[in-house]
């Protein structure tokens, strides 16, 4: 989350949009010719025989696709098109992201700067396998791959500038910040625990004598270490995504994601996903959010920061507060222990490890589709295509011809993604806005990979929370702008509703 102190002294006289330039200042664009636009138009153009597997549709991360495996590596290997020196840089950047960090100071400079308070330990500790992370079964059970934000909505904030609220969605609670720190090191309070109770919601009856039980979470924050929340704190809950095709997702052109955005419903269809404009401290501009689960971060590199800094307590170029999310209220949390060192560039990770973690999460590649000559999954995908579930699910992207990233240059990707945010209705908000997002705004999670969940996880929990256990749930927890789509399926035979979970279990 911004601070006040990252846009002060910024001209706000236009809204984040208008102010959004198309040039994306961390890429090495060629620009596109006519004829390639041309030729792009025609190959991302929705399917009208749905006999037949697309071309290329196996390869769902463009000429770097690989192999499809149906263990807990599935996620974890180099894309298939990385040169000799890559794969090298991209097996030292999966050694910083295992690292297990430690408490300052210690004789593994390289390793120290833990906290003083932190969710987990390593990037892969939340990341598991490079899958999702998943949700806590019930109180006292392990909440490590899920973190907990914390806001104060702007608008129940009477001493919110009212210029920042272009940028800002909520101010941190004055007491435990912008995250809840449920870990912490020797002579450090933690801030508390995470827990959840699961309450079922009546079962949902869908043709076919099938009834669907969803389960709604009920969180709280217990033990608290630093006496209460404000009352008008809100807290969002949120486990860690899978880490595929990251890098494919940053080379998309920022003007085919806005070709979608359709924020006044111009066309009538109940769609109205919107573009989320962010601010970039690292290019000090608004840019487009891509990352997260509000797309709140603009970079796969400030991604990197920011999950150091607010998940570990380290800090690194872009993050620079080795206190990490300790707020000014936290006296022995600010004083505690740094890794601060000039071997690391002043700073507990470096910026050439930085740049490593962030060359390995941008080039995890994405798995081979399975069964896409398959008669079921063929049905299942048309099914799909007329339930309009890809007005936000978009299949199909080219990314940038790039100067200096050949193994992400001018690729056909399917994400089946928009990267828009949507209102996704009153049952899966959780009222803590971010940035411009609502606190009924997600973004459209990619569903590449989505089949190999329980291989790479160990669990089948979908949804930014991990409420849904099986696809159908996923499906059924759809609404607001989703309704639709949420209703066509529903509605569907049982036959048919077999036929797209097929589908999304090739994907």
């Amino acid at each position: 989350m911004l601070s006040t102190a990252l846009v002060a002294g910024v001209a706000l006289a236009q809204s984040p949009a208008d102010r959004l330039s198309l040039k994306e200042p961390h890429l090495a664009v060629v620009p596109r010719s006519g004829a390639e636009a041309a030729r792009i138009q025609a190959v991302t153009a929705p399917p009208s025989d749905f006999g037949t597997a697309q071309p290329f549709e196996a390869n769902q991360g463009g000429a770097g696709t690989v192999r499809r495996r149906d263990d807990g590596q599935a996620f974890s290997l180099p894309q298939n098109d990385l040169t000799f020196e890559q794969q090298s840089d991209f097996a030292v950047g999966n050694g910083l992201f295992e690292r297990l960090w430690v408490t300052a100071p210690s004789s593994t400079i390289a390793s120290d700067g833990l906290g003083p308070m932190f969710n987990t330990r390593s990037c892969q500790d939340c990341h598991i396998k490079d899958g999702r992370g998943h949700a806590p079964q019930g109180p006292g059970d392990d909440a490590g791959s899920l973190v907990v934000r914390l806001g104060l909505p702007l608008r129940d904030d009477p001493t919110a500038a009212n210029d920042l609220d272009l940028y800002l969605g909520a101010h941190p609670d004055p007491v435990y910040g912008h995250q809840f720190s449920d870990n912490s090191v020797p002579g450090t309070a933690s801030e508390g625990k995470v827990s959840v109770t699961w309450a079922h919601a009546d079962a949902v009856a869908l043709p076919g004598d099938e009834r669907v039980s969803l389960r709604r979470p009920e969180w709280s924050l217990d033990d608290l270490g630093y006496g209460p929340l404000d009352p008008r704190t809100r807290i969002s809950p949120r486990v860690a995504p899978q880490m595929i095709g990251l890098g494919l997702i940053e080379a998309i052109p920022t003007a085919d994601i806005l070709s979608h955005a359709d924020p006044d419903d111009l066309d009538g269809d109940g769609v109205s996903g919107r573009a989320h404009v962010v601010w970039s401290p690292e290019y000090e501009r608004p840019m487009l959010g891509r990352f997260g689960v509000r797309a709140t971060t603009p970079t796969l590199r400030q991604q990197a920061a920011d999950a150091f800094n607010a998940d570990i307590g380290i800090a690194s170029p872009l993050r620079r507060d080795p206190a990490g999310d300790c707020t000014e209220a936290q006296v022995a949390c600010r004083a505690g222990p740094h890794g601060l060192d000039p071997e690391q560039g002043g700073f507990e990770v470096s910026d050439e490890s930085l740049d490593l973690v962030t060359f390995y999460t941008g080039r995890l590649g994405v798995p081979r589709r399975a069964r896409v000559d398959d008669p079921e999954v063929l049905r299942g995908k048309q099914v799909f295509h007329a339930a309009r579930c890809t007005a936000c699910h978009v299949p199909t992207f080219v990314t940038h011809r790039l100067e200096d990233r050949p193994e992400h240059s001018f690729q056909l990707i399917w994400p089946y993604s928009d990267f828009l945010l949507h209102d996704m209705g009153p049952g899966l908000a959780d009222g803590l806005p971010a940035g411009q997002a609502t606190g009924s705004e997600w973004r459209t999670p990619p569903l590449w990979g989505i089949g190999l969940t329980e291989e790479t996880s160990g669990h089948r929990q979908f949804l930014h929370d991990g409420r849904a256990r099986s696809l159908t749930e996923a499906i059924l927890w759809h609404g607001g702008e989703a309704q639709a789509a949420r209703d066509r399926f529903a509605s569907l035979s049982a036959d048919d509703r077999a036929a797209i979970l097929a589908f999304l279990e090739s994907l």
